[in-house]
């Protein structure tokens, strides 16, 4: 299984990246953790620059996107929602809208930190929001990270509190499970 994890944050030293780098080393045995790390080469969305010849960054996008059982995406709030480049990777991926688009169908969880105590949740709803029209799988999945200068540490930031890898090393495995035999967790739920 392979899954695609997209950080919503530039930042060298950004929380929601260091979560992903976390849930690489958490990841259940077998699973292929990716990160996507041209975000900050992605152009803003312009339909008048949406073509059958997208550009190179939007192209590996849509590819990074298809070639995934399963997109992790981490996103930071700002003012209350999502960041505008992270919108701009979601508009990509979702065209040509419908069953052509590397989005379309495709399981998606969403998570995220913040230095504020409520862990980026209005980013993670309004994002989800965005991925369910764009044709995304969303999967019910939940994962908010408040007060996050408190949670990472150490020269890179790593994650480092110990109920938080708990949690997140238990959505991942949930997730595995549930891409594995999605009969049974629909079931289940």
């Amino acid at each position: 299984m392979r899954i695609l994890t997209i950080s919503g944050s530039l930042r060298a030293a950004s929380h929601n990246t260091a979560l992903l780098r976390a849930a690489a080393e958490l990841a259940p045995a077998g699973v292929e953790v990716v990160p996507y790390d041209g975000l900050d080469r992605l152009p803003h969305y312009n339909e008048d620059h949406d073509t059958d010849a997208p550009s190179g960054e939007v192209a590996r996008l849509r590819e990074a996107v298809a070639g995934a059982d399963l997109v992790l995406i981490s996103t930071p709030e700002y003012n209350g929602s999502v960041p505008g480049h992270l919108k701009a990777a979601v508009d990509w991926a979702s065209r040509p809208f419908g069953q052509g688009s590397a989005l379309w169908g495709k399981p998606v969880a969403v998570i995220g930190a913040s230095v504020t105590d409520y862990g980026a949740v209005w980013a993670q709803d309004h994002l989800r929001k965005s991925l369910g029209l764009a044709g995304a799988r969303v999967i019910d999945a939940e994962l908010a990270v408040p007060k996050a200068p408190d949670r990472f540490a150490g020269p890179n930031g790593e994650l480092t509190d110990p109920e938080t890898r708990e949690r997140l090393a238990g959505l991942l495995s949930d997730l595995v499970a549930r891409q594995k035999d999605p009969a049974g967790a629909a079931a289940a739920a």
